[in-house]
């Protein structure tokens, strides 16, 4: 079972969301032709990870902010829609990513992964908001979750996390321990070599697959990366990881993860869930704050 995963890296039109949407279509509809399975956008794609402008004292950011949060859009709106619309036309999955318009709240960033039938088969909140910059007007999610995506190629556990979510190993722990074999992660910033190190260690220590993409420069510096999660072959000899790195530029990028041999690399290797010792990480779990860990 070889799926193909598409990492649609682009820059934004602004926060202009119909032109977004047709960019994206597009790049859609690429990755189809070049046989992508899924296909995967950078973060907050509707509006192109765009936020509103001033200072706190500055007397017009709160309306910049209400407009802002304007932008929100829910399940409902063409926008997703569309994209739904298009999944189910070109049986493809689709990781879309949005501005999420949240009831009596401030709005969501969120991906919804739409199935190649076109339906909504999971929605995920970004837990680690960038609370010490703007994303501090975003409503965190609850919870992390894992759904069974159906595709062309079969049957795979999927979830997702956001940009941030890379940075606390727990995000992708807390996706294999719900059963992911493969992380989804739109992303809107720099991905130099510590933070596409850490990511290769998420996927080492989980033994999971993962997929990212980013915005490509100048928007931000491109770099979507794909791990496989299998740092051993057969005969015990460490082989890389990486799946694909690409450069800056705009494209649509494929990377292609054999679960078969992930599969069978599971049952065998010491990562992962089997000799985990949970009564011993009380302190993961303490609200206690120390040292420099800020409130």
């Amino acid at each position: 079972m070889v799926l193909r995963v598409a990492l649609l890296q682009m820059t934004a039109t602004g926060a202009d969301q119909e032109a977004n949407r047709r960019k994206g279509d597009a790049c859609c509809r690429e990755a189809k032709a070049r046989g992508a399975d899924i296909a995967l956008f950078p973060e907050m794609w509707n509006i192109g990870y765009t936020f509103y402008s001033g200072s706190p004292d500055d007397p017009a950011e709160c309306q910049a902010r209400a407009e802002w949060q304007a932008q929100a859009i829910d399940q409902g709106a063409p926008f997703f829609t569309r994209f739904q619309h298009l999944a189910r036309e070109l049986e493809m999955a689709i990781g879309l990513t949005y501005l999420e318009r949240w009831p009596e709240a401030a709005p969501r960033n969120t991906i919804s992964i739409i199935d190649r039938r076109g339906k909504v088969v999971l929605t995920y909140a970004k837990v680690h908001t960038c609370d010490f910059a703007r994303e501090a007007a975003c409503t965190p999610g609850e919870d992390f979750y894992v759904t069974r995506l159906d595709t062309a190629q079969g049957a795979l556990n999927v979830g997702a996390m956001i940009c941030y979510d890379r940075e606390f190993p727990e995000s992708a722990r807390i996706l294999m321990l719900k059963g992911a074999e493969l992380i989804l992660v739109p992303n809107a910033c720099e991905m130099e070599m510590n933070r596409l190190s850490q990511l290769r260690a998420r996927a080492f220590e989980n033994m999971v697959g993962i997929a990212l993409a980013n915005y490509a420069a100048p928007q931000h510096n491109g770099h979507s990366v794909a791990f496989d999660g299998i740092a051993f072959d057969a005969e015990e000899r460490s082989r890389d990881m990486c799946l694909l790195e690409t450069g800056e530029e705009e494209g649509v990028y494929l990377a292609s993860l054999d679960l078969d041999v992930l599969r069978k690399y599971r049952e065998r290797e010491v990562w992962g869930n089997a000799f985990r010792r949970p009564h011993r990480y009380d302190a993961l779990v303490s609200t206690q704050i120390r040292t420099f860990i800020r409130r």
